[in-house]
């Protein structure tokens, strides 16, 4: 209730006044391709020389990011060991350097230029302030968004959260600490001794752990960095095993309700983020739930189908009214059924055994800048939904059996509500399928959308005005104002501006249609990628115009999208056992989910 929608605080104009910051980038297995970038973004942000410093923290020890490190001129810090993952990363970093403030990324979360100026006014207005967090926004599609062909139609799974939820936690100052896109007060982190090391989710409990001692926090829903979703559903679904089983283990080691420093509104926001993670189970009964009377007879609810629609119908609709108006820019109706339906199985059993013991489990990187070389069905993490959908099935035979041979109309009445219970399970149990079809995936850099002039040069000198249409650390789309023709192959130049300032970069033709050419980044030294980053990813409003900026969600498109994603599940597993009864079956896909 009541979002705080807090904007950015201007700086002094004297930035003797600024504080010092040290930027964190942790990594421990990522390739190089996917940290170089969000190095290169974090080396041109906009602080003054002297109040910053920048570090790339390797846990995988490797000699090639010491030498890009070297290269680009940051520091390179590394330790002997990797106790306690990323948090302990952090914390071992934290000794070797002295900035007043401390900005984190993920290796992947590629910071714009303006991100300091933007977060850091309100450290200085508030001396109290321990965190000022930002959202986590991703220029690639995750799982959800690519099997099901939504990616710019639908809201992602995490838009609900960074776009609506994170503002309302901090109208009760419980503004939640999430790994990257933040800044972190020094004094106030090893006042609570560092980077929190107890729970796999060490970010939301430093966070609990700075409110608790008064410290206050914000969130300010301005984009200032952009990373890479999973590129997997196992991948996806492994990271929020990690988030459930790092709650539940908050929930027993530091229980916000419970202990001193938090206020009654701190701690309902906490309740919330715990007990969300525990929909699981209640998400499988719903699943199974009317097979019961459809098999056995047995009535779930002692009532009539009419009782209970006249019960549960007004809530129903009440509540789906009130997300439609609230939440319909993040998180469209029935949308919400299909995530958690996807991840129920998985997170049931990580969160049962972190209440009974919270110290097993362990933190799991999520996998990032991977490619999926071909289409395939990943049978291995969709097995527990084809055996529910199996359930499912047979339900609405056995209910159409009763139909056939049941005698009163009121019994009638029942198995209809159970039958269109069962169908309403069966459209997503559909659409988790579909989200199990993993579709082909081979670009190595995801292109982003971006509208700016740049110039072309061509081989005999000749300069072209144009427009670019989109980019990528490979190369970039660009309309030519006036269209001639360009043969595929020309080497050319890219002009490229910069705070007003032109630098050219070497590419090649690959395509030239209608006016609209392809070309890709050829060889570049260090300070030309630097300046392709500069001028692209790092620019102040590259992600503003992207982020929540879906239309107003209406009941049938919603309706309509699922259903069109449960029947591309159900004719994509049609085509997997038509291929694995011509080819034999293929063994599914090895996936670690609970390490």
């Amino acid at each position: 209730l009541w979002p705080l929608n807090r904007k950015p605080v201007p700086l002094p104009a004297d930035q003797s006044l600024w504080p010092s910051v040290d930027v964190f980038i942790p990594t421990y297995n990522e390739p190089l391709s996917v940290v170089r970038t969000t190095v290169l973004a974090a080396s041109v942000i906009d602080w003054p020389a002297g109040k910053i410093t920048i570090h790339l923290l390797d846990d995988g020890r490797r000699d090639a990011f010491r030498e890009f490190c070297a290269e680009v001129g940051i520091n390179y810090v590394t330790r002997t060991n990797n106790a306690h993952a990323k948090a302990g990363n952090i914390n071992a970093a934290l000794k070797k350097c002295s900035g007043e403030y401390v900005a984190i990324f993920d290796c992947d979360h590629i910071p714009t230029r303006s991100f300091l100026q933007v977060a850091m006014g309100w450290f200085l207005r508030d001396t109290k302030l321990a965190l000022v967090q930002m959202p986590h926004y991703f220029f690639s599609p995750d799982p959800f968004e690519r099997n099901l062909d939504t990616h710019g139609k639908v809201p992602n799974e995490g838009e609900l959260f960074y776009g609506l939820l994170q503002d309302g936690n901090d109208q009760w100052n419980a503004t939640f600490f999430c790994g990257s896109c933040a800044v972190i007060k020094r004094t106030a982190l090893e006042e609570v001794g560092g980077v929190a090391v107890e729970t796999v989710t060490e970010d939301a409990h430093t966070a609990l752990k700075l409110q608790r001692r008064g410290y206050r926090t914000a969130y300010l829903a301005v984009p200032q960095a952009a990373g890479l979703a999973t590129e997997s559903l196992s991948g996806h679904v492994a990271q929020r095993i990690r988030w459930a089983r790092g709650m539940a283990q908050i929930a027993r080691i530091d229980n916000p309700l419970l202990g001193r420093g938090l206020k009654l509104s701190q701690r309902l926001c906490y309740l919330n983020a715990m007990l969300h993670f525990f929909y699981g189970l209640p998400r499988i009964i719903y699943l199974t739930a009317p097979l019961a009377y459809l098999f056995f007879g047995a009535h779930v609810i002692q009532a009539s189908a009419l009782m209970i629609l006249a019960y549960a119908l007004p809530h129903i609709l009440q509540a789906n009214l009130t997300n439609l108006r609230v939440q319909s820019r993040f998180r469209h109706l029935l949308w919400n059924e299909v995530y958690e339906t996807t991840l129920a199985w998985y997170i049931f059993r990580p969160t049962l055994v972190a209440l009974l013991n919270p110290k097993l489990g362990k933190f799991n990187v999520t996998p990032k800048g991977g490619l999926v070389a071909r289409s395939y069905f990943d049978a291995q993490i969709a097995k527990p939904y084809l055996f529910l959908l199996l359930l499912n099935v047979a339900g609405v035979v056995a209910g159409v059996l009763r139909l056939v041979y049941v005698g009163g109309s009121g019994e009638q009445q029942t198995i209809w509500f159970n039958l269109a219970w069962t169908l309403y399970n069966m459209v997503l149990l559909g659409a988790t399928i579909a989200t199990a079809s993993e579709t082909r995936q081979v670009r190595s850099a995801h292109r982003v959308p971006l509208d700016v002039p740049v110039n072309l040069y061509l081989p005999d000198g000749a300069a072209l005005a144009c427009r670019s249409v989109n980019f990528s650390t490979g190369g970039m789309a660009i309309k030519l104002a006036q269209p001639q023709p360009i043969e595929p192959g020309s080497a050319v130049q890219i002009g490229l501006s910069h705070r007003g300032v032109e630098q050219t970069l070497p590419a090649v033709v690959r395509q030239d249609r209608d006016g609209q050419v392809s070309i890709q980044f050829t060889q570049m030294s260090m300070e030309q990628e630097r300046w392709l980053v500069a001028s692209t990813f790092a620019r102040a409003d590259i992600w503003l115009s992207q982020w929540g900026q879906h239309d107003r969600d209406s009941f049938w498109r919603s309706m309509g999208q699922v259903l069109a994603a449960s029947a591309r599940g159900f004719g994509r597993l049609g085509r997997h056992m038509v291929e694995s009864t011509r080819q034999g079956f293929r063994p599914a896909r090895a996936v670690d989910l609970e390490s």
